[in-house]
């Protein structure tokens, strides 16, 4: 049965049209394929932005603020420690009676509490020697 293009019979190849030669349509499909290029490689280049650098930013900034974390947690370990120690001592009787005796000045009942006042480090206002003020009498009227 014959073809419908061009009354060729089926199975033949139909030969092929050379491409233009038009100079201006040969530089445009160049330029287009050239941008299709440039617009491909700049989608993999923000493509590898989201899939490498950010995550990467994110793990970076993530590591930062562990290390600030267990800084804190080690001085909140050695603040602990210290306040345990210092709870151990102030199991003790005697620390308890020399803090409210040295801090709030308690005694036991019939001890006199003393008070040693230190030296003054200022000297005392120098006398003053000048004639007390006269008064002038009142002007008559």
């Amino acid at each position: 049965m014959p073809d419908r293009q061009h009354g060729s019979k089926a199975g033949e190849r139909q030969p092929r049209r050379p491409p233009t030669r038009n100079p201006a349509a040969t530089d445009l499909r160049h330029r287009r394929r050239m941008l299709v290029r440039v617009l491909l490689g700049a989608m993999a280049v923000v493509a590898l932005l989201f899939v490498f650098v950010f995550p990467a930013r994110t793990l970076l900034a993530q590591r930062h603020q562990t290390e600030n974390q267990k800084k804190t947690l080690e001085l909140l370990h050695e603040q602990s420690r210290k306040l345990a120690e210092e709870s151990r001592r102030l199991q003790n009787n005697a620390e308890v009676e020399r803090i409210a005796r040295e801090q709030y000045g308690f005694v036991y009942p019939g001890e006199h509490p003393y008070v040693v006042v230190p030296p003054s480090t200022t000297s005392p206002p120098a006398p003053t020697t000048s004639a007390p003020a006269t008064t002038s009498p009142a002007p008559k009227r």
